[in-house]
């Protein structure tokens, strides 16, 4: 899935624990948004039903994913981010270029992370190599809902 118009929204709410103390809570999350706005809105309706009590939005930006891998795995919950670096040729030039994008896999743990990028990158004539695999805070992500 590409994810272009994607934005990382950051939240801040506290949590009642078991021995009566309130924790501090901070987390990521991504919404499907056509702006700042919108995204803004998204995530107060999304989280709103989630927790008791106020919430603050401490950051929005834009996601800087280019697309979504997901894993087959019932268990994956984790979300990677995962820069694959592409080997195109200039012919002209006879040259080499290397390009960077970074990805983000829904995986259970670091190994299929990658296993789910290579299974997702099955198929495509692009030479590409893994040049880092890193576990993001991002909790879930809000993809926007036909109506």
């Amino acid at each position: 899935m590409i994810l272009n118009n994607y934005f990382e929204c950051k939240i801040r709410y506290e949590k009642a624990q078991d021995n009566g103390q309130n924790k501090k809570i901070n987390e990521t999350y991504l919404v499907n948004a056509i702006s700042f706005g919108e995204a803004e809105t998204r995530i107060i309706e999304e989280m709103t039903p989630f927790i008791a009590g106020e919430f603050n939005i401490t950051d929005i930006k834009k996601a800087t994913y280019s697309e979504l891998f997901e894993s087959e795995e019932a268990a994956a919950d984790t979300y990677y981010k995962i820069k694959l670096v592409f080997t195109t040729l200039d012919e002209v030039k006879g040259t080499e270029k290397k390009t960077a994008v970074n990805t983000l896999a829904r995986a259970t743990d670091l190994r299929d992370a990658v296993k789910t990028v290579n299974e997702g990158m099955k198929g495509t004539m692009s030479d590409y190599q893994i040049a880092s695999v890193v576990e993001t805070k991002i909790m879930d992500i809000f993809h926007l809902k036909a109506e």
